[in-house]
This record gives C-alpha cells, structure tokens and sequence, in this order.
C-alpha cells in the first residue's frame, strides 16, 4: 500500500508514525512544503523570544527521525491531486502514486487587501522563513505597527515584545482574542498588555500603506498616519485546500470528513487544521484548529488509511494562551447556548476571572483569565458531558470547585 501523506505539521508527522506502526510493509511519503525539517508551527515565538533555538521547534529532535522509520520525506509544493489516477502533482512536475492520500496541509495566512500590503516591509509571521526574516529586520526599538489581535496575533506579540520594539498593535473589533475570549476577559487581557507597554488601538481598520526613504506609513480612516518601520499582517489563517480544486473533495469552512477523517472521495483523507469536523459539544460542523485536536485527527486518519477501525467522538475547541505572563483559556462553548445560564465571578485589578457556562445540568463551555488551577478537571467535565446533578447549584454558588465537582461527578459516571 502506497501512503502519501501531504503536509509535515503535527498531523502530518503523526500519520507517517502512526502508518508506520499499522502498515509495516506499506510505503510512507511525507510531503513538506517548506524546504525544512518538520516542526511545530505554534513553537515560533519561542524562537522569537530567544527561549528556544531552531532546533528547538522540531516535532522530532533527531534529523534522521524519518529515515530510521522508513519514512520518505519528500520536499516540495503540491500543484494538483488527480483522484482519477491517484496521483499527486507537485509545483516542480514530479509526479507520486499513492492508494491512500491524506490531506493535512493546515492553514496559510490571509492577507488584507488594502493599497500597500505587497510593499517592502510588509510582513506575516506563519512560517519559520517568516520568523528568520523578522529576526534579521527587528533590532530593538523598531517601530512595528501589527495588524490583529487574535489567538496567533497574542503569542506573535509575546516573541515581539520580548525583542524590545516599539509595538502598536491595532484589533479591527472592539475586543482582543475575540473568537476565544468574552468581552471582561478580553478586557483583562488588553489592560494587561497596556500595563506592559504595548500600545493598543481597538475598532481600527488602516485603509493603506506607504513607503517613503524607507520607513512605512499606516494610514488610518480620518487621516492619521503611524509611522512604522514593520508592519505585521496577522489578520487571522484559512484552510489550505487551493489545489484540491476540482477532485470533487467537500469543503465548507475546511474539507469535510467523517469519524474516521474520510472525505467525500474515496481513498483521501484530512486532518488538523485543514479538516472541518463535528463539535463534540454543540454537535455542529466547525474547523477546530488546535495541535492536540491535530495529533488525535492525523492518528485516526492513518488508522483508517491502514484498515484499522478508528473513528472520532467528535472535537472540543478550547485553547490555553499565556500573553505576557498572563494565562487565559476558553473551552467548549464558552459564548453559552440557547437556553443556557451561566455563573461569573471577576477581579481585574488581580487580573483574574472565571465564567462558567451550562445548558441544564452540563458544563458547556468556560472562559477563564489567571487561573490555571484544574482546567483537566474543567476539560473533562465539558467534553465527557457529565451531568452535575446537584453540583451545578454548588457550582453557581462557588465556581472554584471544579475539581470537587470532576471527582463526585465525572469518575463516578
């Protein structure tokens, strides 16, 4: 059986090992796009802040990882999928055979299309080229004006703060983490980052961008101007799936695909970032783009490449983000659900926060700001479905007994 898998990211690089295990007389090609030993994208401002060398982000620390495990490592772009002749048509003409295909090719940056955006010194940070290229262009005291304040835009921010430039970071919402964080947790959040010298504008929009003797002008609605040396595009990701056009694969918000990570043509399978699967919470189909959710996807997918029986509950979305020092999380549904009702409990000038949402007796979602105590506890609630019974009211009347109510209610059931 000829196994090609198409992308090296956590998804990717699980798939091969995990195909290696279940097919062992099977060929197994990894396809990496980038030119580079396969490594873990979310690792990157690590790099930035210094706490980790190059090597350091590499899903395997040893360089032979692959060859040892029999793995071809294949270095180049994808061109076209042809599912007619099963075959995988790379950017340079080769040409790879396979029988199974997986597609866990993640996402790629989106771009604003503004006048300016292609002009010198216009940058996005998503890949380890892009890293090296800020590294060399961002000394201390460069004036960076950083477009996005999302998931990716934050932990950008840590690696950039921690080079010591001047950093002014504008959020097209009103609010930072918005898609992760309520609005008095993403208030914490940005009054947080202010209080470390990041300057912050909200319900900012910059309708161009000009170069002049070498520096940048971020032109905002009503004429100012902010004068920068970067400008850092990180205005959120979208599914890679540009040359699955045309082989009749699904896709919707990423390529759809069943419990076993099959899609709608047979013999092809996605994973991770790219793949549009079920909320195990809602029930609703959704991208959940976290690397735990990436591991588990490309783990299944290869199960069933093998003809193994391995099939998903379905995702949790949640993510953990520590911003400057200061942790924050969101799991499940933590907007709430109709008919739902819920429980807070804040202290900004601490800097900590809890919200706890339910739809009758289950813990549904949460968003939680400085407190890192027993979030497995919290996870395990919301995503095995418990019923509290009667903790739910001792849960509203005192929200910290989360582990107390996992232990009475989640090992029990």
């Amino acid at each position: 059986m000829r196994h090609v898998i198409i992308g090296a990211g956590p998804a990717g690089v699980t798939a091969a090992e995990t195909l290696r295990g279940a097919d062992p007389a099977g060929s197994v090609t990894l396809i990496e796009g980038e030119g580079e030993i396969p490594y873990a994208r979310m690792a990157i401002p690590y790099l930035l802040a210094g706490k980790i060398q190059e090597t350091g982000l590499r899903i395997r620390p040893r360089e032979d990882h692959y060859a040892r495990l029999g793995i071809d490592v294949v270095h180049g772009r994808v061109r076209a999928v042809d599912p007619a002749a099963s075959s995988v048509t790379l950017e340079d003409g080769r040409i790879l055979a396979y029988d199974r295909l997986l597609v866990a090719t993640g996402s790629r940056p989106s771009l604003q299309r503004i006048p300016g955006i292609d002009l010198p010194g216009v940058h996005t940070c998503w890949t380890l080229a892009d890293a090296r290229d800020l590294l060399r262009k961002a000394p201390p005291g460069t004036r960076v004006v950083q477009m996005g304040a999302g998931f990716v835009g934050c932990i950008i921010m840590q690696g950039l703060v921690s080079l010591r430039v001047d950093l002014t970071i504008l959020v097209r919402s009103g609010r930072m983490v918005s898609r992760m964080m309520n609005p008095a947790s993403s208030a914490m959040i940005r009054s947080w980052c202010e209080s470390r010298g990041v300057k912050i504008r909200v319900e900012t929009l910059p309708e161009s961008i000009s170069q002049e003797d070498g520096h940048l002008g971020v032109h905002l609605p009503g004429g100012e101007v902010l004068p920068a040396d970067l400008y850092l595009c990180l205005v959120g990701v979208k599914p890679a799936v540009g040359f699955l056009e045309g082989t009749g694969v699904e896709v919707g918000s990423g390529i759809r695909v069943d419990a076993r990570m099959a899609t709608s043509v047979p013999g092809i399978f996605a994973a991770g970032d790219v793949a549009e699967s079920v909320d195990v919470v809602t029930g609703e189909r959704s991208v959940n783009a976290i690397q735990p959710n990436a591991v588990e996807q490309g783990r299944i997918a290869a199960l069933g490449m093998a003809g193994r029986q391995a099939a998903s509950r379905g995702t949790l979305p949640f993510n953990v983000l520590d911003t400057l020092g200061l942790k924050s999380s969101s799991f499940g549904a933590w907007q709430g659900l109709p008919g739902g009702d819920s429980v807070e409990v804040s202290d900004p000038e601490r800097y900590r926060y809890l919200k706890l949402e339910f739809l009758g007796d289950r813990l549904v979602g949460a968003n939680a700001v400085g407190r890192t105590d027993h979030l497995g506890a919290l996870r395990g609630l919301i995503e095995g479905k418990v019923r509290l019974g009667p903790w739910k009211e001792r849960l509203r009347r005192n929200p910290a007994l989360l582990m107390e109510a996992y232990l009475a209610c989640a090992l029990k059931a």
